[in-house]
């Protein structure tokens, strides 16, 4: 048998788009000779749909998608993902499907038995899970489909479920094992996925197809890197990060492995060259993230141009960037926003940025306006001194004319704060943390560094005095970002324990991060939830970034 994997971007109740990529699918698989091809979890809908699922129309639309394709599941089978309506009163209303088409119609239906409700995940508000688990018996050869999740709890062993899918279904002595996934990128589980998928072929002695959606969803990144495996757990083939992909695979080759063979056959004119297991390096993989997130953000919202402020400092540096290579340079335009307190260096490195990158500046001072505010209110403040609400004051200024422009000219703002700031709420709402997408919220400002460090890998682009400089706000004399925070070497190693590792004051103190420190920061990170909760949308690049996997309570006594 011959097996394709149709790793593709999907929109989200762009039902169009979704079938006819699909179809188009289809019949460039079946051309190149598939027996079967395999697309991704929901991916008649977009993954995940939320509650748009509760949605009767948006259903309706899910069961016209699945008949549009399965007329095309002639002289070739087609296995896609998309909810079920659940008969039964008892539980919930949907199920997760994976939908086994020949023949032109629907000719079996495997629900999703172990329903994710971590991190971003929610499955089990829409989902009820399976409790029947049958072999597909197609040309011969006998099918163990799964979906997703199932395939993370090998032998049973992940305390989260109490079932194993595979398990159930190896006494009906299936010859090959197909996963149909949505599994959002992260910077460490493009690994972690390899791992379980390989665990899974070392238990049953199978062969496996994995496929996974690859685009952008709002925040919520996905990766692609579908994966086949050889019984002996041996990968035999990565697909690419990022990319839209289809590849047909002899399950015979891939049954003898890697070592026997050597007969992949790329479908895909654009994926010529092949490399079994790709580089997974962390800097790498969030760049091109960042670009395929910012990309899929303008594209599936119909939108064109960017702007934002330019600072001269590395996070806007890094920002624009990003955006330039993400949008082109001519879809992305800057404002340098120098007030009394910014350095003749960075007005220079700031412009220097834009003319590497060949993107339009406007230079917009405003200390006259921050005068004029000044004025105004000196007798309301008569008999204070100068302190953060004339700090404030300047980073809502910038906010209010970027928002113009935004306004004026139909560019989305794109927010340049990082992790490490929103997390202890070293930024002003309404002010450096507008935007309508959040570029860096989940990357720490050493990794912005890095990010800077490798945009200028072969050739100086981010000037050199931006990454050297110690960082600063500029919003009064002499002012630097350590004046108020710890080294940002010491503090994101902090913040990584205490967000995506989720450990607590104790245990921070027992891996020797000073106690005062600790408190410190854990209350700072704690009591500015509620600038978090206004801010953009933040582009997930890590385990656990600010946003929906993210859920605390603004109003707590807990750490703060």
């Amino acid at each position: 048998m011959k097996i394709a994997l149709a790793q593709l971007n999907y929109h989200i109740g762009n039902f169009e788009l979704n079938v006819q990529k699909i179809i188009n699918s289809i019949k460039e698989a079946k051309t190149s000779g598939a027996d079967l091809v395999i697309f991704g979890e929901l991916a008649v809908c977009g993954y995940p749909a939320r509650d748009f699922l509760e949605f009767d129309d948006f259903l309706k639309q899910c069961e016209k998608a699945i008949s549009d394709i399965a007329v095309h599941a002639r002289d070739i089978a087609v296995i896609v993902g998309a909810p079920t309506r659940n008969a039964r009163v008892e539980g919930k209303d949907l199920f997760n499907s994976a939908y086994f088409l020949s023949d032109g119609k629907v000719q079996q239906v495997q629900h999703k038995t172990l329903l994710p409700t971590y991190d971003i995940f929610d499955e089990y508000r829409y989902f009820e899970p399976a409790t029947e688990w049958k072999i597909i018996e197609y040309k011969n050869t006998r099918i163990a489909l799964v979906v997703c999740e199932d395939m993370w709890n090998v032998g049973n062993d992940n305390p989260l479920y109490t079932i194993c899918p595979l398990d159930e279904m190896v006494s009906q002595k299936p010859d090959v094992i197909i996963n149909i996934s949505a599994s959002p990128f992260a910077y460490d589980h493009a690994a972690e996925r390899l791992t379980v998928m390989q665990s899974n072929t070392e238990r049953y002695k199978l062969p496996l197809f994995y496929v996974n959606h690859v685009g952008a969803q709002t925040d919520i990144i996905f990766d692609g890197a579908s994966l086949v495996i050889s019984p002996n757990s041996e990968l035999y083939d990565e697909l690419p990060y990022f990319v839209e992909s289809l590849r047909l695979y002899d399950l015979q080759d891939v049954i003898r492995g890697r070592s026997a063979t050597d007969n992949l056959q790329p479908t895909n004119t654009k994926q010529q060259t092949i490399s079994y297991e790709q580089p997974k390096n962390k800097t790498a993989l969030i760049h091109d993230a960042l670009i395929l997130g910012l990309r899929d953000y303008f594209t599936k919202m119909n939108l064109k141009t960017a702007i934002l402020g330019l600072s001269g400092g590395i996070d806007s540096a890094v920002v624009l960037a990003l955006a330039a290579e993400a949008l082109g340079a001519q879809n992305v335009r800057v404002v340098l926003l120098p007030s009394q307190f910014s350095s003749d260096h960075s007005i220079n490195d700031a412009r220097a940025l834009a003319e590497n990158l060949n993107v339009q500046y406007d230079i917009v001072p405003i200390e006259p306006m921050f005068k004029s505010y000044e004025t105004a209110l000196a007798p309301h403040f008569l008999g204070t001194q100068f302190n953060i609400t004339e700090e404030n004051l300047q980073a809502r200024i910038r906010g209010t004319i970027l928002m113009a422009f935004s306004n004026k000219f139909g560019n989305i703002l794109l927010n340049t704060s990082n992790k490490s700031e929103m997390a202890v709420g070293y930024g002003t709402l309404y002010g450096d943390m507008c935007g309508g997408i959040s570029v860096l919220g989940d990357v720490y400002k050493t990794e912005v560094y890095d990010l800077a460090r490798y945009f200028n890998r072969n050739v100086e682009i981010i000037p050199k005095s931006s990454i050297e400089k110690p960082p600063s706000a500029e919003l009064r004399p002499n002012q630097k970002d350590s004046d108020s925070l710890p080294d940002y070497d010491i503090l994101d190693k902090l913040l990584y324990q205490y967000i995506e590792r989720r450990q607590g004051p104790n245990e921070l103190i027992a891996m020797g991060f000073d106690a005062a420190l600790v408190h410190r920061v854990l209350r700072l990170i704690n009591i500015n939830e509620f600038k978090r909760k206004q801010t953009a949308p933040v582009l997930r690049v890590s385990p656990k970034a600010f946003g929906d996997g993210r859920r605390i309570p603004i109003v707590a006594k807990y750490l703060s």
